[in-house]
């Protein structure tokens, strides 16, 4: 019987491990997409990432026959655990070969760590929140992945599935959305409609606007507002939204961000947001095991500076609750879908969405929706106490967030 060992990440030289063991692993992979080395470190480790103000973790690699074999992150969100009344450990960060004594361990170690710290079922594949990628690929292995989703081998959900006490807690779906050659008439006459009858208007944002206005702090305050009653999301806390703007906003390209406001409210007030980026794919797949230097800094310059691509993905977008029944779905993509066309955008990437939200499905009929994509997250109970609530978590991207769908 072979030897499986597992060993906690306890230095810098180990989490260099942690992070290169996928690089590794996937090495070849046409449709893996590596995050950069330099964003993997700055999420895990503790003195970086502004989401340790709430959460714990630790990480732990799988060794078999003294060779890497897996690792995983054993996470706790401390605030999300107690806005929905839940002692959840989360699971994340989980690669492994293809063998189920070496996946049915390092699950083992995190709910090991769980049950030290007193929680009481397991849930994922999930980040520190909903910032991070989340959910298990189950079925598009031969489509190319994003940056912010994961990529995974066929074989992880099948191991995941054969281990005692694990079932599937939601199933989310990808789409593909074709970017049409006109702007439909049905998001044409609904915006021209919203904007006399509502007041509603696109405003343009520029990087003056977002890091000197005012408007990063809005975008973020505007996410927490649309979020804030979907099950499982944990609120961003000022010090997250301090880096969230200056990490995540920093590199975009304005002309593929979308601000609604409400002219009849008080100093314009934003309503809905719209971010969306052209696609990193290939761009981040040519940068060595996920490193910016020596050229991998090109091929993402040319992909977001010079639109070297022919995808876009619709990265982070919400409406408030009391405006997606108005329309203002339509306005966004009224505007945004002249700029793909201008970009040479043949189609984008919804990110994932709940498989049971009929209600963000259905607004994507005009733009031939393809289904290319399923995930699933999982759970294990692992006390005999009965857990009454699903653990579950609205992706960071999901489009729409409709409080319906929890």
């Amino acid at each position: 019987m072979s030897l499986i060992e597992i060993r906690k990440v306890e230095n810098k030289k180990d989490l260099k491990t942690f992070i290169d063991f996928h690089y590794d692993l996937y090495e070849g992979n046409e449709y893996d997409v590596p995050n950069l080395f330099s964003d993997e470190m700055n999420t895990l480790s503790k003195d970086r990432n502004a989401a340790f103000e709430f959460c714990e973790s630790e990480y732990f690699l799988a060794y078999k026959d003294g060779k890497l074999a897996g690792r995983v992150a054993a996470i706790i969100n401390h605030k999300a655990n107690e806005r929905w009344n839940c002692k959840s450990v989360r699971f994340g960060w989980i690669d492994f070969i293809d063998d189920r004594e070496v996946s049915k361990a390092l699950l083992q170690a995190v709910e090991d760590y769980g049950k030290s710290k007193g929680m009481d079922n397991v849930v994922g594949p999930l980040g520190f929140t909903d910032m991070d990628p989340e959910g298990m690929l189950t079925w598009g292995f031969d489509q190319l992945g994003t940056m912010p989703t994961i990529y995974n081998y066929s074989y992880y959900p099948e191991h995941i599935e054969a281990l005692d006490g694990y079932e599937v807690d939601n199933k989310y779906v990808e789409y593909k959305l074709i970017v049409p050659d006109a702007v439909p008439e049905k998001y044409a006459k609904i915006a021209a409609m919203i904007e006399k009858r509502y007041n509603l208007h696109v405003r343009k944002l520029t990087k003056k606007d977002v890091f000197q206005g005012g408007y990063g702090q809005k975008i973020f305050e505007l996410i927490n507002a649309t979020y804030k009653d979907l099950y499982g999301y944990s609120e961003l806390s000022q010090k997250q939204i301090d880096q969230l703007i200056h990490s995540y906003l920093s590199f975009l390209d304005f002309n593929l961000i979308t601000c609604i406001e409400d002219w009849s409210e008080a100093e314009h007030k934003m309503v809905g947001i719209g971010i969306t980026i052209p696609s990193l794919a290939k761009a981040l797949q040519k940068c060595h095991r996920g490193r910016l230097f020596p050229f991998g800094w090109w091929h993402v310059l040319r992909a977001i500076k010079m639109h070297k691509t022919k995808i876009v993905d619709l990265l982070l977008v919400g409406i408030l609750p009391e405006y997606r029944a108005k329309g203002a779905n339509a306005l966004l993509f009224a505007d945004l879908i002249p700029r793909y066309q201008a970009y040479g955008i043949e189609w984008g990437e919804t990110q994932v969405e709940m498989e049971a939200n009929a209600g963000v499905q259905g607004q994507w009929g005009v733009l031939n929706p393809i289904l290319h994509k399923r995930r699933n997250f999982y759970k294990k109970i692992s006390n005999k106490r009965k857990i009454k609530q699903s653990f579950l978590f609205p992706r960071k991207l999901t489009y729409f967030a409709d409080s319906q769908s929890q």
